[in-house]
């Protein structure tokens, strides 16, 4: 009985320390969840929070040249970092004089590449074997990092226009990326000058003189005139002027040269550099009885399929590795898309994959909108811009009144692209159940109803008070906040104006 007692006088005494601790486990969890809600109202105040705040940090601004002689110029316009995007992409424009060349060499980064005006002849190595593919206006061609590489401009009287996409995803991180140049001089150095002349003498079967001179006549740059009308100055220029048979023995005396021990691909096949193979291509012909039997993928044109959707306000293509198959190594997908004047594309949401673009021709204004609802962008966008979608954010394209709104780009993801659109006739609200979207937004069903199917048209709408004409002053105030060097894409660089 004096247990049972005691036991009961303990418990009266424990409740209201129970009851204590329970009530300030429910405090603490409601002042957590007050002190967070203060924190975003205050961070929202003070435009601060996760997300980049700033128009800039969604059209990129961050360009530098990296190769600049008479016969061309690159230039890379480098992707923000941040914990905001799944995968960065830097942009490479590479602008290159009528019969010109872009050296031989290997990058530590895979580059797809596509000719947005001229014409040229690409080649690189593929397992062990050279593969040349002429390209034209709207190719796109993959090339992977560490594989050894050319471009020649073969259009007479144009200039050849180069837009690609840089993947930094195997690169050293030395800088956005890094190239090894096979052939070259006192500019640019090859790599075969970091060997000891005896090594190379030995490894090429010439003289230690013969070695030296090779390796010392280039110094026009990366990128080099092959054409007639100028002088004779580089190694290219002179073995372009021997005759065909005198090329041919000075490139039979090259012999094959490891670096490295041999790798194997993907497919298990035994992978070797063969520096005869290329230069062999730049300087002359081969036998092509020699050549490989493995035939390495051909390009593909944007401009020659069917738009996966077209209406009498724009069409829309996008390339993944059921249609390209050399993208699925690189997990790169590119778009090409098409406004009429005065149209847009209805905002939507990539939830498998970051955009970059660049505007090929026209104007227009891109909204992106913040995962908390508030707006991150509505900037104008002209010729030559540089733009990045977040996965996930939703975002839009319209096309001003005064003509059509062109851009091409490249995604994050070569799978199948399923955009979700958030109005039209193929938006999300039209296949959410009605009941629930509507409690949802706190308005009758009915109302909802009317609200969603107003829209008769899909993915690229007509719209006029969406993008106004705009006023001569305000063009000129937004076209001088873009930086010079991003200006120069939308006129010499991208587009070829002279």
């Amino acid at each position: 009985m004096r247990n049972l007692v005691t036991f009961l006088l303990l418990g009266l005494a424990l409740c209201p320390a129970l009851t204590t601790v329970m009530g300030y486990r429910g405090n603490e969890e409601e002042d957590w969840w007050r002190e967070r809600e203060r924190e975003e109202e205050e961070q929202e105040r003070e435009g601060r929070g996760r997300y980049p705040q700033g128009e800039d940090w969604f059209v990129l601004q961050d360009s530098r040249r990296v190769v600049q002689t008479e016969a061309g110029e690159m230039r890379i316009v480098r992707s923000p970092g941040g914990r905001l995007l799944d995968r960065q992409l830097h942009m490479g424009f590479i602008t290159m004089e009528p019969k010109s060349l872009f050296v031989p060499q290997y990058i530590d980064s895979s580059l797809i590449i596509f000719i947005r005006r001229g014409e040229a002849k690409v080649g690189n190595i593929y397992k062990d074997d050279l593969a040349e593919r002429t390209l034209k206006t709207g190719d796109i061609y993959q090339i992977s990092a560490g594989s050894a590489f050319y471009i020649v401009n073969t259009g007479e009287g144009q200039r050849l226009h180069v837009i690609c996409s840089i993947d930094p995803a195997e690169s050293l991180g030395f800088r956005e990326f890094q190239s090894f140049f096979i052939a070259g001089g006192t500019y640019p150095t090859s790599i075969l000058s970091g060997f000891g002349l005896e090594t190379l003498s030995n490894a090429f079967n010439v003289s230690s003189e013969e070695v030296e001179e090779i390796l010392s006549s280039q110094n026009q740059g990366p990128i080099v005139h092959l054409s007639d009308s100028h002088e004779p100055r580089s190694m290219w220029s002179k073995f372009l002027q021997l005759k065909e048979q005198e090329r041919l023995r000075h490139m039979k005396r090259m012999v094959e040269l490891h670096p490295r021990e041999q790798d194997e691909d993907e497919d298990g096949e035994e992978i070797k550099w063969s520096w005869r193979k290329l230069l062999t291509s730049v300087f002359g012909t081969e036998n092509k009885k020699e050549r490989g039997t493995r035939k390495a993928p051909d390009s593909y044109n944007l401009y020659n399929r069917n738009p996966d959707f077209k209406n009498n306000y724009g069409w829309s293509i996008a390339v993944d590795d059921s249609d390209y198959s050399p993208l699925r190594h690189s997990g790169i997908g590119v778009y090409l898309v098409n406004l009429t004047a005065g149209s847009m594309m209805a905002p939507h949401v990539n939830p498998t994959a970051t955009e970059y673009g660049i505007v090929l021709r026209g104007s227009g204004r891109i909204q992106i909108v913040y995962p908390n609802g508030t707006a991150a962008m509505s900037r104008k966008v002209s010729e030559g811009d540089v733009f990045v979608v977040p996965r996930y954010f939703a975002f839009c394209q319209i096309s001003s009144r005064t003509g059509p709104f062109e851009f091409f780009g490249f995604t994050t993801s070569a799978r199948k692209n399923r955009p979700q659109f958030l109005a039209g006739a193929s938006s999300l609200l039209r296949t959410l159940p009605n009941p629930e979207l509507a409690v949802a937004f706190g308005v009758s069903e009915y109302r909802l109803r009317n609200f969603t199917d107003a829209q008769r048209e899909a993915v690229i709408l007509p719209t006029a008070g969406a993008a106004p004409p705009d006023k001569k002053e305000k063009m000129r105030t937004e076209f001088d906040k873009v930086p010079r060097v991003i200006k120069n894409f939308g006129n010499d660089m991208i587009m070829g104006f002279d």
